[in-house]
């Protein structure tokens, strides 16, 4: 019981986060749109957005849930789902009309959103990758030398 309330907790904090920043950035739009006010369902659809959002990023992201899984499949695991959650979302609460024409951009900016994002943590973790390389070589050289000393 101690680990599942460390869990929710430990999704709680990244699902207030994720509220705050999806408000701030709906506050900057609607004061670029000359907008006054932020509509309650606007509100309501992002703090759904956040906690659904959060709880995907935790089941497919962390060894938490599932504990042996290629990065790849992490991915769909979170994509697939969340694409559903966001296409729910502009259903019920009206962001634009049912017409074909509206869904296909609605899913080709996902796709192309979801495409950047991944290409943005393969180029950190790359980075991040060389740099934990290039640690890893000096540490060695460092025992090798001390090794050598003694």
């Amino acid at each position: 019981m101690k680990k599942f309330m460390e869990c929710v907790m430990e999704w709680k904090s990244y699902a207030a986060l994720m509220f705050s920043g999806t408000m701030v950035l709906s506050l900057v739009y609607s004061v670029f749109m000359g907008e006054d006010v932020i509509p309650v369902s606007v509100i309501i659809y992002l703090l759904i957005f956040s906690c659904a959002g959060t709880f995907l990023q935790y089941l497919a992201f962390t060894d938490r849930i599932i504990k042996k899984m290629r990065y790849s499949s992490r991915m769909i695991v979170f994509a697939v789902p969340f694409f559903a959650i966001l296409a729910s979302l502009a259903v019920f609460f009206e962001w634009f009309p049912l017409e074909s024409g509206y869904w296909l951009t609605f899913t080709v900016i996902y796709l192309l959103v979801f495409t950047v994002m991944i290409v943005g943590f393969e180029i950190y973790y790359r980075a991040q990758g060389k740099k934990y390389d290039g640690l890893l070589g000096q540490y060695r050289k460092q025992k090798d030398v001390e090794e050598k000393l003694t």
